[in-house]
């Protein structure tokens, strides 16, 4: 057992402090004034440059809103206090010595704040994603009303762009991608023995910018001419030309870029310099080398979704050509640096969600990875091949058709490294103990869906069939196979995994077995019809369609809003056994990788003493098998704490984790 070296005093009971104490540190009460603040800053900057060079009307509206949309966010996280020791720094003043005050959640209130505590953080990305689920879900059951009979029902066709606009940018850049680095954000820094990530602040800052992207694009359903209407792919010149709602997505993007980008950055230097002594790369865990190889993918690639929208605010706002064809400028050229970055964007949403099946399977099947190695290099052959096929999406685009052939032959090729990855789950689970609980249960359902996503993807690498149903909802059902089948069962299968070491408590596996069973029967009867329609030719993207697709739409709708209700199970089940599950235990799955070595929730700073790894993460059913050590701690009258000998980690064989090396943290 190991013993505490590190003491940090408790919190203390914070005093009252006077109204203009609260006003001057960094907090919600700052932000009541530094917010408006930065409005009348962006209001008098526009109509003080108008004013000087001669524009009239001196007051725009369009001007005015635009340059808020950039400066007001800045102004709140100043409020917040997110850059108060940069600029501290950036002053020339002493160095502030470090009290951790802004580190560790010691009530509810400490995760509305800025919070340097990567635990912190992993629960604040969850809870804000999960938030942004529910608003995008919301709108897709408003677009399957719309959809139940030809016909307009409730909404005209623009408001139902509107609708699959804003339901798509939701569920991509505020809750796919960043639910991923919030478990990881949780997850990772334990798994590789490290105290934090590397960079604490800047992980504080990534998490703020995100409520910011998708406050920002709920919001655009305020502006005039309603919400942005061009889809999450915002083609050009079509999203040059249309109402201001289009720049609420513009910039939003960039928000949700840079917390993206900031989150990569601090995840490769964290796994890159920060692992425990012995945690080579071959000894970390298939969940961190998803993330190392995501993170990768996301540095790489992200600048170029940001530089498409850069483009456009360019176009819109002070009247840039790059993509007005009518002067010089190049409309295929957007969808070639858009897609540079979205091909690239599937894996970002999908590389994670490998990581954590094999995590919950090998656990679960009580084996090693099959293949860990190639297991680890798929993944990184996923990163280099996922930047060589950028163009399949553009078939119908009007661009070379000769490109087309090298196109298809490399989106062939990339199903062979996610193939491996199929193979090896399955070969895990071959003779495996297993142990078909809540999280195994939706990785089996992400093995199925993201199969059958594959197969129809590699369908759609055919240059004829894509061409064919390119427009139809196949394309659709393609997508929502992949994202929704794939993505989304592994988040499902994380959260349920985890929530002991991040909460404390026990989950409810009735529920959580309702949950799953309920999404997947309501998910395969929702989008399994859709393959039909498609490829019976309807079109994708429309608010009415012909009377012939009516009696499948209704079907799909009543299904979709089956699924809508399975959510509520899980809310209920998160939120009832959040506040009052029974206690979890340390280990409750008898796991050998780092995390589950630690009490649950886990301590401030992880770890007493820092781990030393000397074995595979996934050594199940090997005799006194043991992934790493935590050495005695040294009290401070020079004894030896604990038993005077290495407290061992994990626990080989099927056996209580821990029962044979020394019993885990409680």
């Amino acid at each position: 057992m190991s013993t505490a070296v590190l003491q940090h005093p408790p919190p203390t009971t914070p005093q009252r402090r006077p109204l203009a104490a609260k006003l001057k540190a960094p907090g919600w009460y700052r932000v009541l004034w530094t917010t408006p603040l930065g409005f009348g800053l962006c209001y008098g900057l526009v109509t003080g440059i108008r004013a000087v060079s001669g524009y009239t009307p001196v007051l725009s509206g369009k001007a005015i809103t635009t340059t808020s949309l950039i400066g007001v966010p800045f102004a709140f996280l100043i409020g917040l206090g997110a850059f108060d020791y940069w600029f501290y720094w950036a002053a020339g003043r002493r160095t502030r010595p470090e009290d951790h005050s802004g580190h560790g959640a010691h009530s509810w209130r400490d995760y509305f704040r800025v919070n340097t505590d990567h635990k912190v953080i992993g629960i604040q990305y969850v809870v804000n994603s999960f938030f942004f689920f529910l608003v995008g879900g919301l709108l897709a059951e408003l677009m399957r009303a719309e959809l139940a009979s030809p016909g307009a029902q409730f909404m005209s066709a623009n408001s139902f762009n509107e609708l699959f606009s804003v339901h798509a940018s939701l569920l991509i850049f505020l809750f796919i991608i960043p639910v991923f680095a919030g478990l990881a954000n949780f997850v990772l820094p334990l798994m590789i023995g490290a105290p934090d990530m590397a960079f604490p602040r800047l992980n504080a800052l990534s998490f703020w910018l995100l409520p910011i992207a998708g406050i920002m694009m709920v919001a655009s359903f305020l502006a005039p001419g309603g919400a942005f209407s061009t889809g999450w792919t915002a083609y050009a010149p079509l999203s040059t030309n249309v109402p201001l709602g289009q720049t609420f997505f513009t910039i939003a993007v960039q928000f949700a870029g840079a917390s993206s980008i900031a989150t990569a950055l601090n995840f490769l230097v964290t796994i890159i310099t920060m692992r425990a002594p012995g945690m080579s790369f071959f000894r970390m865990p298939l969940l961190v080398w998803a993330n190392f190889s995501t993170s990768l993918l996301v540095v790489i690639a992200t600048p170029f979704i940001a530089a498409s929208q850069f483009l456009v605010l360019l176009d819109r706002a002070l009247g840039f050509h790059f993509f007005d064809a009518g002067s010089g400028g190049n409309v295929v050229m957007y969808q070639h640096i858009f897609w540079f970055y979205s091909h690239p964007a599937v894996y970002i949403m999908m590389l994670p969600g490998f990581g954590i099946v094999s995590e919950v399977l090998s656990v679960k099947a009580r084996k090693p990875i099959f293949g860990y190695r190639m297991m680890a290099f798929s993944l990184l052959a996923i990163v280099v091949l996922g930047f060589t096929v950028w163009a399949h999406h553009m078939f119908t685009s009007g661009m070379q058709a000769w490109i087309r052939i090298p196109m298809m032959i490399t989106t062939a090729i990339i199903a062979v490294p996610t193939g491996i990855k199929i193979f090896s789950w399955l070969a895990t689970l071959w003779r495996g103990i297993l142990r078909v609980d809540t999280p195994m249960l939706f990785v089996y359902g992400f093995l199925t869906m993201f199969t059958l996503g594959g197969i129809s993807g590699v369908m759609l690498a055919m240059i004829p069939i894509d061409i064919h149903v390119s427009g139809t909802y196949f394309i659709v059902a393609h997508i929502h196979y992949v994202l929704f089948g794939g993505s989304l069962f592994t988040i499902f299968a994380g959260v349920y995994y985890w929530f002991p070491k991040m909460t404390g408590r026990m989950y409810d596996e009735t529920l959580g077995k309702l949950h799953f069973w309920l999404t997947f029967i309501g998910f395969n009867l929702t989008f399994g019809p859709m393959h039909i329609l498609g490829l019976q030719g309807m079109p994708r993207r429309v608010a009415d369609y012909a009377s012939k697709f009516a009696g499948l739409n209704l079907f799909i709708s009543i299904a979709a809003f089956a699924l809508g209700l399975s959510t509520f199970v899980f809310l209920y089940n998160v939120i009832s056994s959040w506040r009052g599950g029974p206690r979890a235990g340390a280990n409750p799955w008898r796991a050998l990788t780092l995390e589950w070595q630690v009490s649950s929730p886990p301590p401030v700073f992880n770890f007493d003493t820092i781990p030393t790894v000397v074995g595979g993460p996934y050594e199940y059913g090997v005799q006194d098998a043991v992934h790493g050590i935590f050495q005695p701690a040294v009290s401070a009258g020079g004894g030896s704490g604990g038993s005077g000998g290495a407290a061992g980690v994990g626990g080989g064989g099927d056996g209580p984790a821990g029962t044979a090396h020394g019993p885990a943290r409680e």
